[in-house]
């Protein structure tokens, strides 16, 4: 997990891929790794959630000359 970000009620636990193409960067985040970072937002999330708080695992996909392609709620336990 590379960042954990707030918005409102929402605490979103997120994956960053930087990669040449965005098939290579959607091909990055495999079911393997979503289990990672959903492993690491379980230890995490007492930490920086509060009660009532949505938590999701969101992916942030980096590619040269495209804007960031912003995926929410990746993870469907």
């Amino acid at each position: 997990m590379d960042v954990i970000a707030r918005r409102g009620r929402i605490v979103a636990f997120v994956e960053v891929k930087a990669r040449a193409s965005m098939d290579s960067a959607g091909l990055a985040l495999d079911r393997h790794r979503i289990c990672r970072v959903a492993a690491a937002a379980k230890q995490l999330a007492p930490r920086f959630a509060r009660p009532g708080d949505d938590l999701r695992i969101d992916a942030l996909f980096i590619v040269p000359g495209r804007w960031p392609n912003h995926v929410a709620d990746v993870w469907q336990g």
